[in-house]
């Protein structure tokens, strides 16, 4: 069955989370920061709303698409172990390749769109180094 759904009610539903750290990939706690839209092929549609910064992930699975519904972030990507730096602003995105390092820093009342594909890696260190 096909079911339409509206993101500004499923945003009313997350928490907002002030400070995000990369060790809370790995501790838990933000599941009402983030919150699932809909499955999508191998992954998921989900939406996040949040400040600070990410862990280092990577998605063997596929390219995963970063847009920024509101709010500011910085997404770095690791390219030939290279980081590289690409302002998101709001109502902008970016397409992240398929096994492309990459993490968020320097968030600010980012409320964020991915659809991202499954599996995810995560790493607190910078990969590789």
């Amino acid at each position: 069955m096909i079911e339409k759904k509206s993101l500004a009610d499923i945003l009313k539903g997350v928490t907002y989370l002030s400070d995000r750290t990369p060790e809370m990939a790995f501790n838990g706690g933000t599941d009402l920061a983030f919150a699932e839209v809909a499955p999508y092929r191998n992954g998921a549609i989900s939406v996040g709303y949040y400040s600070g910064d990410s862990e280092w992930e990577r998605h063997p699975g596929g390219d995963e698409i970063v847009m920024s519904l509101e709010g500011s972030t910085t997404v770095v990507l690791l390219v030939d172990g290279e980081e590289h730096r690409v302002s998101l602003n709001s109502g902008e995105l970016v397409v992240v390749p398929q096994n492309c390092w990459h993490r968020f820093e320097g968030s600010s009342h980012l409320k964020l769109l991915g659809v991202t594909p499954e599996p995810t890696d995560h790493s607190l260190e910078l990969p590789g180094a």
